[in-house]
């Protein structure tokens, strides 16, 4: 049987939980290939394995070319969907030949909602979410409409911008964007990758009824002074450089 959608998963080095997302995601894929960074893992799927580590986003630009299907779900490795969430997508996608970016509903994994779906970001917002002002303005509090608290619609809904944890994404719009820009080393990519296709005029969007388990760390969200804070950085000043006109939204 054909699905017509192909699987990528990104890990960047031993992941306990990454056996259980290939077992979920297989069946629903027609080809699965895990892209790692060393030292390589077991899996049952095809394997690319980098030398010297890389980003998420030259990781996934690596996986893409090695797949052949119409659509391609880019995943994390703490992710594990549901039975049917990847056809959900892949059915609104071929229903929307604009649907270039498609997201399925997050939620952790004791069930809890997860605001995947969110506004493109602006520049005073960002300062007080990556910086110490987060521990005083509490902008998963002050910033509902960036996280979009309040708004969790039950039907399919556009959105700005989607995490990337788990994403089903249409190939001619890969093709045509070139991928994610491999300048972004973990974080940003998928801000960069919306927005580029949002200029582009290619619709992201949130289908709700499609469900994805997603171990979301979050590890800058809680510590500031961390490699991961600096990636974080880079990555704002890199899509700020790339696209001048969000200083404007402040």
């Amino acid at each position: 049987m054909s699905h017509g959608v192909d699987g990528i998963v990104v890990t960047h080095g031993p992941d306990p939980e990454l056996d259980r997302c290939l077992e979920a995601l297989a069946p629903q894929v027609d080809e699965l290939v895990v892209v790692a960074n060393a030292p390589a893992p077991k899996v049952d799927a095809k394997l690319i394995v980098n030398e010297r580590p890389l980003g998420f986003a030259a990781n996934a630009n690596q996986g893409i070319p090695a797949t052949s299907a119409p659509f391609v779900i880019v995943a994390n490795p703490d992710t594990v969907p549901r039975p049917s969430a990847v056809a959900t997508l892949r059915t609104f996608a071929e229903a929307h030949p604009r649907a270039g970016v498609v997201g399925p509903q997050l939620v952790f994994p004791d069930g809890r909602w997860q605001p995947s779906r969110r506004r493109f970001p602006t520049v005073g917002g960002t300062l007080v979410r990556r910086t110490p002002l987060r521990a005083l303005l509490k902008p998963q509090t002050r910033q509902r409409e960036h996280y979009m608290l309040e708004d969790r619609p039950i039907e399919p809904a556009p959105a700005d911008w989607m995490l990337a944890a788990f994403l089903l994404l249409r190939r001619e719009m890969l093709d045509e964007l070139g991928g994610f820009d491999p300048g972004f080393r973990l974080y940003g990519e998928d801000i960069d990758l919306c927005y580029r296709a949002a200029k582009a005029g290619w619709e992201r969007w949130y289908v709700p009824q499609a469900v994805v388990s997603h171990a979301h760390a979050a590890v800058t969200d809680h510590k500031f002074l961390t490699r991961q804070t600096l990636w974080h950085w880079r990555g704002i000043l890199r899509f700020v450089r790339k696209h001048p006109e969000r200083l404007k939204a402040l």
